[in-house]
Formats: C-alpha cells, structure tokens, sequence
C-alpha cells in the first residue's frame, strides 16, 4: 500500500468514526471535564516499537507493533503510529496519528480510542471511535469522540455520551 493510499485509510476511518456528529449534521451533546490536566507538551519524546520506517522526503516517521511513546507522565500505547515532522534544522513533532487499540494514560487516568491524534501545536489530544476516559476515583466517560486540551485541562466528549460519577463515602 501506497503512503498516501495509507494515510488516506487512517484519514477516512477517523473520519468514519467522528461520524456525522463532528459534521455538523446533527448538533451533538457536550460534556466537558478536567483531564490530563498540567502535563508538559515540551517534553522529549520516547519510543518503542517492533518496527520503524523512515519515510524522509514525507517528514514523517512509521511506527508499527506493539508502540509505546512516552512524554513526560504521558503515555501512548497503539498497534501503528504515523508521526509528522518538520525538518528545518532540527526534527519538531508535528502530530502523532495512532491506530489500533489506543490507549493514553498519565498517572490514574486512561483514555481510550480506536483513532488517536496528538496535535502538538494546538497541543490538543483526540480519541475517536468508542472514547472513553477513566479516572482513578472511579470516575468514567464515554462518546464518539473525545477531545482533551493540553492548555487549559479541559476535556469534551461528544456523541451519545454516557459516564459514571463517583460519590464520596459518608464517614
């Protein structure tokens, strides 16, 4: 397969899982809540993976098998990943786009997607396709599609948005 044909895929089956909800057809409901609150997007990026493939004259970089990226208490767990860069001088992470049973995780909160898309310029993170966040109290949040602001702390699920609230035990 063709590296654009590649991109294409992953493009249409985010595009498949936003559904009509992120086209503006129908006006979906709005959840909003803190997550991954305070993490520094000016990290070093690690990873790990079975295999990499450089892809030069595309400024991006293929990591397939088992991939695990970390960024300070951020961890990104998926089957493939395509990361674009620039190349001006020094290499600069433009946007990781992962696929495969993604999971990212800091400290006690998970979220989940089957398309997840780390923009490091607006420092945004975004889970589509069965998202769902879940926090260490308890706490569980679950839509189409689930964005996480690095700047401000705040996260939105859209879509049929269902979750759980912990409630604080009576001493």
């Amino acid at each position: 397969m063709t590296a654009t044909r590649m991109r294409n895929a992953v493009l249409l089956s985010a595009a498949t899982a936003l559904g009509a909800a992120s086209f503006g057809l129908i006006a979906p409901p709005r959840v909003d809540a803190q997550a991954l609150s305070g993490h520094n997007s000016n990290a070093p990026v690690d990873y790990a993976a079975d295999r990499i493939e450089l892809q030069d004259k595309q400024n991006r970089v293929v990591l397939s098998g088992n991939v695990d990226v970390k960024q300070a208490e951020l961890r990104l767990r998926a089957a493939r990943t395509v990361v674009d860069f620039t190349n001006a001088g020094s290499m600069q992470i433009q946007r990781i786009t992962a696929t495969g049973g993604v999971t990212v995780n800091r400290n006690d909160e998970i979220a989940t997607g089957d398309v997840g898309i780390y923009d490091f310029n607006r420092r945004v993170i975004t889970m589509v396709g069965n998202a769902s966040l879940k926090r260490g109290g308890g706490d569980t949040l679950r839509g189409n599609r689930f964005v996480v602001d690095l700047n401000s702390g705040v996260s939105s699920a859209e879509g049929r948005v269902t979750g759980t609230f912990s409630v604080p035990k009576k001493n």
